[in-house]
């Protein structure tokens, strides 16, 4: 196999897999932001269990 189709075979996946790795990546960051948004809107999760009413 001549080089320009080793690249070629070998750069489509990896561009693939990069593309989609930075989706989730976005993705993971943003659900990560919504949950600490959540987290402190709610108030007994900035409290420890010891101290919330059953």
């Amino acid at each position: 196999m001549d080089w320009a189709g080793m690249i070629a075979e070998v750069s489509f996946p990896i561009l693939v897999t990069f593309y989609l790795l930075t989706r989730i990546e976005t993705r993971l960051s943003e659900l990560t932001r919504a949950i600490d948004v959540l987290k402190e809107s709610l108030p007994s999760a900035n409290q420890p269990p010891s101290q919330l009413k059953p």
